[in-house]
């Protein structure tokens, strides 16, 4: 049944977010006569990074990434070492993949959009969650670990 929902929020959230809106907002627009191979290589490690993140939430923290399901357990593991946002940082590179393939303009500026969302919600609404919910052990790895990379 978690991997129910684990697949589910993965669809529901990345999945439109990352893939299903940025093939609409290009869905007319041909690569051109030159794609750019950077963009392909950036979903692909963005992807890679983003299906690390929900294995990590769905083995570590016994949870989905979405709200309706959230981990019981602080996940500290995996990419989540390194910075407390890795799935993010996963569907903002999937993006600049995106508009770098597609050398769209509309799909960048729909990136930034997207990575000022995430900021908003990481610091409105998920970091005092997380406190509340973690407490000690939140302290503790907020302490250790960017929010971000840097």
């Amino acid at each position: 049944m978690r991997v129910l929902r684990s697949l589910a929020a993965f669809v529901a959230l990345p999945g439109v977010v990352a893939y299903a809106l940025p093939l609409l907002i290009v869905h007319d627009a041909a690569l051109g006569p030159y794609p750019h191979p950077a963009g392909a290589a950036l979903i692909v490690a963005g992807s890679a990074l983003l299906l690390a993140c929900v294995r990590e939430f769905h083995v570590a923290g016994r949870g989905t990434l979405a709200p309706w399901s959230p981990p019981e357990r602080l996940v500290t593991s995996g990419p989540y070492r390194f910075t407390r946002n890795p799935m993010y940082l996963a569907v903002a590179t999937v993006l600049a993949g995106w508009a770098l393939l597609f050398a769209s303009r509309p799909l960048a500026l729909y990136g930034l959009a997207v990575v000022a969302a995430f900021e908003l919600r990481v610091r409105l609404a998920e970091e005092p969650w997380a406190a509340r919910r973690f407490g000690e052990a939140w302290a503790a790895y907020r302490a250790k670990v960017p929010r971000w990379l840097i």
